[in-house]
Protein backbone atom coordinates (compact mmCIF):
# COMPACT_ATOMS: atom_id res chain seq x y z
CA UNK A 1 0.00 0.00 0.00
CA UNK A 2 2.86 2.32 0.90
CA UNK A 3 4.53 1.61 -2.45
CA UNK A 4 1.25 2.43 -4.22
CA UNK A 5 1.05 5.80 -2.46
CA UNK A 6 4.64 6.62 -3.40
CA UNK A 7 3.90 5.65 -6.99
CA UNK A 8 0.79 7.87 -7.11
CA UNK A 9 2.67 10.81 -5.60
CA UNK A 10 5.43 10.32 -8.16
CA UNK A 11 2.92 10.37 -11.00
CA UNK A 12 1.31 13.56 -9.68
CA UNK A 13 4.68 15.27 -9.39
CA UNK A 14 5.55 14.23 -12.95
CA UNK A 15 2.22 15.54 -14.26
CA UNK A 16 2.78 18.84 -12.45
CA UNK A 17 6.29 19.24 -13.90
CA UNK A 18 5.19 18.40 -17.45
CA UNK A 19 2.20 20.74 -17.16
CA UNK A 20 4.44 23.56 -15.97
CA UNK A 21 6.84 23.03 -18.86
CA UNK A 22 4.02 22.97 -21.41
CA UNK A 23 2.45 26.10 -19.96
CA UNK A 24 5.82 27.80 -20.11
CA UNK A 25 6.20 26.90 -23.77
CA UNK A 26 2.68 28.06 -24.59
CA UNK A 27 3.27 31.46 -22.99
CA UNK A 28 6.47 31.97 -24.96
CA UNK A 29 5.00 30.86 -28.25
CA UNK A 30 1.87 33.00 -28.01
CA UNK A 31 3.43 36.15 -26.60
CA UNK A 32 3.13 39.05 -29.02
CA UNK A 33 5.40 41.98 -29.68
CA UNK A 34 3.58 45.10 -28.49
CA UNK A 35 4.05 47.83 -31.10
CA UNK A 36 2.78 51.41 -30.93
CA UNK A 37 2.84 53.66 -34.00
CA UNK A 38 2.00 57.32 -34.44
CA UNK A 39 -0.23 56.85 -37.51
CA UNK A 40 -2.65 54.41 -39.09
CA UNK A 41 -0.36 54.35 -42.13
CA UNK A 42 2.45 52.84 -40.10
CA UNK A 43 0.12 50.57 -38.11
CA UNK A 44 -1.33 48.83 -41.15
CA UNK A 45 2.18 48.01 -42.40
CA UNK A 46 3.04 46.50 -38.99
CA UNK A 47 -0.17 44.46 -39.03
CA UNK A 48 0.59 43.02 -42.46
CA UNK A 49 4.29 42.34 -41.89
CA UNK A 50 3.97 41.25 -38.27
CA UNK A 51 0.89 39.08 -38.57
CA UNK A 52 -0.04 37.14 -35.42
CA UNK A 53 3.36 37.85 -33.86
CA UNK A 54 2.53 41.49 -33.14
CA UNK A 55 -0.11 43.54 -31.40
CA UNK A 56 -0.24 47.06 -32.81
CA UNK A 57 -2.08 50.25 -31.87
CA UNK A 58 -1.77 53.75 -33.34
CA UNK A 59 -2.08 57.09 -31.60
CA UNK A 60 -3.26 59.66 -34.14
CA UNK A 61 -6.86 59.59 -35.36
CA UNK A 62 -6.61 59.09 -39.15
CA UNK A 63 -8.61 62.24 -39.81
CA UNK A 64 -6.32 64.52 -37.78
CA UNK A 65 -3.22 66.48 -38.74
CA UNK A 66 -0.17 65.20 -36.78
CA UNK A 67 1.01 68.71 -36.04
CA UNK A 68 -2.13 69.53 -34.03
CA UNK A 69 -2.35 66.49 -31.77
CA UNK A 70 -2.34 66.67 -27.96
CA UNK A 71 -1.07 63.68 -25.98
CA UNK A 72 -3.68 61.84 -23.89
CA UNK A 73 -3.16 59.75 -20.73
CA UNK A 74 -4.17 56.60 -22.61
CA UNK A 75 -1.38 57.21 -25.14
CA UNK A 76 1.18 57.32 -22.34
CA UNK A 77 -0.06 54.02 -20.92
CA UNK A 78 0.10 52.38 -24.35
CA UNK A 79 3.74 53.36 -24.67
CA UNK A 80 4.53 52.35 -21.09
CA UNK A 81 3.46 48.80 -21.96
CA UNK A 82 5.05 48.66 -25.43
CA UNK A 83 8.16 46.95 -26.78
CA UNK A 84 8.53 49.11 -29.88
CA UNK A 85 7.48 52.62 -30.87
CA UNK A 86 7.51 53.38 -34.60
CA UNK A 87 7.21 56.95 -35.85
CA UNK A 88 7.84 58.74 -39.12
CA UNK A 89 10.27 61.34 -37.85
CA UNK A 90 8.17 64.24 -39.14
CA UNK A 91 8.38 67.67 -37.58
CA UNK A 92 4.64 67.37 -37.02
CA UNK A 93 5.27 64.50 -34.59
CA UNK A 94 6.70 66.87 -32.01
CA UNK A 95 4.33 65.34 -29.45
CA UNK A 96 6.24 62.05 -29.66
CA UNK A 97 9.15 63.06 -27.43
CA UNK A 98 6.78 64.23 -24.70
CA UNK A 99 5.04 60.88 -25.00
CA UNK A 100 8.29 58.91 -24.75
CA UNK A 101 9.44 60.89 -21.72
CA UNK A 102 6.10 60.52 -19.94
CA UNK A 103 5.90 56.78 -20.57
CA UNK A 104 9.25 56.26 -18.78
CA UNK A 105 9.69 52.79 -20.31
CA UNK A 106 13.39 51.77 -20.17
CA UNK A 107 12.68 48.67 -22.29
CA UNK A 108 11.07 50.62 -25.12
CA UNK A 109 12.81 50.65 -28.52
CA UNK A 110 12.13 53.78 -30.58
CA UNK A 111 12.60 53.64 -34.36
CA UNK A 112 11.98 56.41 -36.88
CA UNK A 113 10.99 55.17 -40.34
CA UNK A 114 12.30 58.18 -42.22
CA UNK A 115 11.41 57.61 -45.85
CA UNK A 116 12.24 60.56 -48.08
CA UNK A 117 9.72 61.95 -50.54
CA UNK A 118 11.09 62.68 -53.99
CA UNK A 119 9.44 65.64 -55.69
CA UNK A 120 9.72 66.50 -59.36
CA UNK A 121 8.94 70.12 -58.52
CA UNK A 122 9.85 72.12 -55.40
CA UNK A 123 7.53 71.61 -52.39
CA UNK A 124 5.05 74.41 -51.66
CA UNK A 125 5.77 77.23 -49.25
CA UNK A 126 4.57 76.14 -45.83
CA UNK A 127 3.93 77.91 -42.58
CA UNK A 128 6.69 77.80 -39.98
CA UNK A 129 4.97 75.09 -37.93
CA UNK A 130 4.14 72.92 -40.91
CA UNK A 131 6.08 70.20 -42.63
CA UNK A 132 5.37 67.79 -45.46
CA UNK A 133 3.87 64.77 -43.73
CA UNK A 134 1.92 61.90 -45.23
CA UNK A 135 1.58 63.34 -48.69
CA UNK A 136 4.20 61.08 -50.25
CA UNK A 137 3.62 58.06 -47.95
CA UNK A 138 0.47 57.34 -49.93
CA UNK A 139 2.51 56.75 -53.10
CA UNK A 140 3.48 53.15 -53.96
CA UNK A 141 7.28 53.73 -54.18
CA UNK A 142 7.43 55.23 -50.68
CA UNK A 143 4.99 52.66 -49.30
CA UNK A 144 7.22 49.88 -50.63
CA UNK A 145 10.35 51.40 -49.09
CA UNK A 146 8.56 51.84 -45.76
CA UNK A 147 7.56 48.18 -45.72
CA UNK A 148 11.20 47.13 -45.92
CA UNK A 149 12.19 49.52 -43.13
CA UNK A 150 9.37 48.37 -40.85
CA UNK A 151 10.34 44.74 -41.45
CA UNK A 152 13.95 45.55 -40.53
CA UNK A 153 12.79 47.18 -37.28
CA UNK A 154 10.69 44.16 -36.33
CA UNK A 155 13.51 41.75 -37.17
CA UNK A 156 15.98 43.64 -34.97
CA UNK A 157 13.78 43.53 -31.90
CA UNK A 158 12.30 40.06 -32.51
CA UNK A 159 14.96 38.01 -34.29
CA UNK A 160 13.16 34.76 -33.60
CA UNK A 161 10.39 35.69 -36.05
CA UNK A 162 12.60 37.49 -38.56
CA UNK A 163 12.12 34.90 -41.31
CA UNK A 164 8.33 35.29 -41.14
CA UNK A 165 8.60 39.07 -41.14
CA UNK A 166 10.83 39.03 -44.22
CA UNK A 167 8.50 36.71 -46.13
CA UNK A 168 5.43 38.83 -45.27
CA UNK A 169 7.25 42.02 -46.26
CA UNK A 170 8.29 40.55 -49.62
CA UNK A 171 4.74 39.39 -50.34
CA UNK A 172 3.29 42.78 -49.44
CA UNK A 173 5.88 44.59 -51.57
CA UNK A 174 4.77 42.46 -54.52
CA UNK A 175 1.16 43.46 -53.85
CA UNK A 176 2.14 47.13 -53.78
CA UNK A 177 3.96 46.76 -57.08
CA UNK A 178 0.91 45.10 -58.64
CA UNK A 179 -1.36 47.83 -57.27
CA UNK A 180 0.94 50.50 -58.71
CA UNK A 181 0.80 48.89 -62.16
CA UNK A 182 -2.99 48.70 -62.00
CA UNK A 183 -3.34 52.35 -60.98
CA UNK A 184 -0.82 53.53 -63.59
CA UNK A 185 -2.91 51.88 -66.28
CA UNK A 186 -6.06 53.61 -64.99
CA UNK A 187 -4.34 56.99 -64.96
CA UNK A 188 -2.88 56.58 -68.45
CA UNK A 189 -6.27 55.66 -69.86
CA UNK A 190 -7.80 58.73 -68.16
CA UNK A 191 -5.01 61.01 -69.50
CA UNK A 192 -4.74 62.83 -66.18
CA UNK A 193 -1.54 64.60 -67.23
CA UNK A 194 -3.64 67.09 -69.15
CA UNK A 195 -5.66 68.16 -66.10
CA UNK A 196 -4.60 71.33 -64.24
CA UNK A 197 -5.34 71.46 -60.53
CA UNK A 198 -4.84 73.55 -57.42
CA UNK A 199 -4.25 71.41 -54.34
CA UNK A 200 -3.58 71.55 -50.61
CA UNK A 201 0.13 71.70 -49.85
CA UNK A 202 0.00 68.45 -47.85
CA UNK A 203 -1.05 66.58 -50.99
CA UNK A 204 1.72 67.69 -53.33
CA UNK A 205 3.67 64.42 -53.26
CA UNK A 206 0.65 62.25 -53.99
CA UNK A 207 -0.92 64.55 -56.58
CA UNK A 208 2.41 64.84 -58.36
CA UNK A 209 2.82 61.05 -58.41
CA UNK A 210 -0.66 60.72 -59.91
CA UNK A 211 0.50 62.95 -62.78
CA UNK A 212 -1.90 65.87 -62.47
CA UNK A 213 -0.51 69.30 -63.38
CA UNK A 214 -0.26 71.42 -60.23
CA UNK A 215 -0.90 75.09 -61.02
CA UNK A 216 -0.73 76.26 -57.39
CA UNK A 217 -0.94 75.06 -53.79
CA UNK A 218 -2.35 76.41 -50.53
CA UNK A 219 -1.99 75.83 -46.79
CA UNK A 220 -4.45 75.34 -43.95
CA UNK A 221 -7.72 77.32 -43.83
CA UNK A 222 -6.30 79.91 -41.41
CA UNK A 223 -3.57 80.78 -43.93
CA UNK A 224 -6.04 81.63 -46.70
CA UNK A 225 -6.29 85.39 -46.37
CA UNK A 226 -8.46 87.31 -48.91
CA UNK A 227 -5.31 88.27 -50.80
CA UNK A 228 -4.08 84.66 -50.98
CA UNK A 229 -7.48 83.46 -52.17
CA UNK A 230 -7.58 86.17 -54.82
CA UNK A 231 -4.15 85.17 -56.11
CA UNK A 232 -5.15 81.51 -56.22
CA UNK A 233 -8.34 82.34 -58.11
CA UNK A 234 -6.39 84.48 -60.60
CA UNK A 235 -3.94 81.62 -61.14
CA UNK A 236 -6.81 79.20 -61.54
CA UNK A 237 -8.35 81.28 -64.29
CA UNK A 238 -5.05 81.83 -66.08
CA UNK A 239 -4.22 78.11 -66.01
CA UNK A 240 -7.77 76.95 -66.74
CA UNK A 241 -7.79 74.86 -63.56
CA UNK A 242 -10.41 72.11 -63.63
CA UNK A 243 -10.13 70.73 -60.12
CA UNK A 244 -9.47 71.86 -56.54
CA UNK A 245 -8.10 69.13 -54.24
CA UNK A 246 -8.51 69.50 -50.49
CA UNK A 247 -6.73 67.43 -47.84
CA UNK A 248 -8.91 65.75 -45.22
CA UNK A 249 -6.31 66.04 -42.45
CA UNK A 250 -5.22 69.66 -42.93
CA UNK A 251 -8.60 71.27 -43.62
CA UNK A 252 -11.12 69.51 -45.81
CA UNK A 253 -13.01 72.67 -46.75
CA UNK A 254 -10.01 74.95 -47.28
CA UNK A 255 -10.45 75.10 -51.05
CA UNK A 256 -14.24 75.38 -51.12
CA UNK A 257 -14.24 79.13 -51.71
CA UNK A 258 -11.65 78.85 -54.47
CA UNK A 259 -13.66 76.17 -56.26
CA UNK A 260 -16.80 78.27 -55.99
CA UNK A 261 -15.08 81.32 -57.47
CA UNK A 262 -13.69 79.26 -60.34
CA UNK A 263 -16.88 77.27 -60.85
CA UNK A 264 -14.93 74.02 -60.95
CA UNK A 265 -15.01 70.60 -59.29
CA UNK A 266 -13.61 70.04 -55.80
CA UNK A 267 -12.66 66.77 -54.10
CA UNK A 268 -11.19 65.74 -50.75
CA UNK A 269 -8.36 63.21 -50.52
CA UNK A 270 -6.86 61.50 -47.49
CA UNK A 271 -3.21 60.99 -46.57
CA UNK A 272 -3.93 58.14 -44.16
CA UNK A 273 -5.78 54.81 -44.16
CA UNK A 274 -9.03 55.04 -42.22
CA UNK A 275 -9.68 58.69 -43.05
CA UNK A 276 -12.84 57.69 -44.91
CA UNK A 277 -15.13 54.69 -44.41
CA UNK A 278 -13.81 51.36 -45.72
CA UNK A 279 -10.27 52.66 -46.24
CA UNK A 280 -8.54 50.97 -43.30
CA UNK A 281 -5.59 49.73 -45.40
CA UNK A 282 -3.23 51.56 -47.75
CA UNK A 283 -4.60 49.62 -50.72
CA UNK A 284 -8.18 50.63 -49.97
CA UNK A 285 -7.17 54.21 -49.19
CA UNK A 286 -5.25 54.76 -52.43
CA UNK A 287 -8.05 53.13 -54.43
CA UNK A 288 -10.50 55.56 -52.81
CA UNK A 289 -8.30 58.56 -53.64
CA UNK A 290 -7.88 57.47 -57.25
CA UNK A 291 -11.61 56.82 -57.63
CA UNK A 292 -12.39 60.32 -56.36
CA UNK A 293 -9.96 61.84 -58.87
CA UNK A 294 -11.26 59.86 -61.84
CA UNK A 295 -14.89 60.60 -60.99
CA UNK A 296 -14.11 64.33 -60.73
CA UNK A 297 -12.52 64.48 -64.16
CA UNK A 298 -15.32 62.45 -65.71
CA UNK A 299 -13.60 59.11 -66.10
Amino acid sequence: MKKLKVFIVGILVLVFVVSSLLNGCTTTETSQLKVVTTTSMMAQIVEIVGGDSVEVVYILPPTQCPGHYDVKPGDIQQLADADLFLLHGWQGESFAQELIDSADNPDLSVVRIQVKGIFMTPPPQLEEDETLTGDYWMTPPVQREAVGMVADALCRIDAGNSAAYEVAAAEYSDRIEAKEAQIRLQLEQANVSGVDVICAGMLVGFVEWVGLDIAATYGRPDSLTPQVVRELVDTGREENVALIIDNLQSGQDAGAGIAEELGCQRIILSNFPGGFDNTETWEKAIDDNIERILEAIGQ
